[in-house]
């Protein structure tokens, strides 16, 4: 599998957030934005390419701070591969500029401007800057980018009173406007919390189908199954390989599918809807 690792940079200004238009367009016409973005060359160290980029593409020669905030991880489809899925490495950088610090448009980029959360949905970005962002609007508990987002979001949380226990699972598909397509969950029957996590996902993905979306990021709070499923590591125990391989099949329907973790508290409607199912069936 094909990995592709790219530096990124978080630029806040009093408006937003600076976006870049890319200078290269896509077939349709519409033009791409992006939070700046550029390649690592060989022999470089992450931070050096981030200065690089600073340079090259915005024309920016001095920094007051340049630090590492996060590092973004997602699979989606790749065109030049067919249907292969291709693996993205998302360094992120925090840039802080001096106020006097003028940005211009070189190579890569035609224009650049700040938005604010609420003006995302009218500029077009691309699906790492999308994840970025909304990763970004959680930490900060701002407004969350899945309003704005190029593609739904799927919660998804099992959960087992025992473990092994009484076990239920539940969902929450958010629209890349924010509104609630639809949410669930359902009793499950005997079972340990990492078996009803990964049945959550697979009805998470099937709802997904049903809705006809063929632009995923799923959520979930277990962070052993995202890297499971973005093939951090491997699926070994004999319980969950049906139910895995039964959603890697499901996977291939959709166009672009990406994986996040998030902190429990983040995931708190996927997990209600789980608990509630339990509930039920013993009510």
């Amino acid at each position: 599998m094909k990995q592709r690792i790219r530096v990124v940079g978080m630029i806040q200004g009093e408006k937003g957030v600076l976006v870049a238009k890319k200078s290269q367009g896509r077939v349709d016409g519409e033009p791409l934005w992006e939070l700046p973005t550029g390649k690592i060359k060989f022999g470089e160290q992450p931070e050096e390419a981030m200065d690089r980029m600073l340079e090259e593409y915005l024309g920016v020669e001095v920094t007051k701070k340049t630090a590492l905030h996060d590092v973004v991880t997602f699979m989606a489809q790749n065109p030049s591969l067919g249907s292969s899925q291709l693996s993205n490495l998302y360094i992120v950088y925090k840039i802080d500029l001096y106020a006097e610090t003028k940005i211009n448009a070189k190579e890569r980029y035609t224009a650049f401007k700040y938005i604010r959360p609420e003006e995302m949905g009218n500029y077009h970005l691309d699906e790492a800057s999308v994840i970025v962002l909304e990763m970004e609007g959680r930490t900060n508990g701002q407004v969350n980018y899945k309003e704005v987002a190029n593609s739904a979001t799927v919660y998804v949380d099992g959960s087992s009173r025992g473990n092994p226990g009484p076990s239920g699972i539940g969902y929450r598909i958010v629209g890349e406007n924010g509104q609630i397509l639809v949410e669930g969950g359902a009793f499950i029957g005997f079972a340990t919390s990492r078996v009803a996590e990964y049945y959550a996902l697979k009805e998470g993905c099937e709802q997904a189908l049903e809705l006809g979306l063929r632009s995923v990021r799923f959520v979930s709070d277990n962070l052993m199954m995202v890297n499971q499923m973005k093939g951090v590591y491997k699926v070994k125990n004999r319980d969950l390989l049906p139910i895995y391989d039964d959603i890697q099949e499901m996977l291939k329907r959709f166009d672009a599918c990406a994986f996040m973790h998030v902190a429990r508290e983040q995931n708190t409607a996927a997990d209600k809807q789980a608990k509630l199912a339990i509930d039920r069936q013993f009510a």
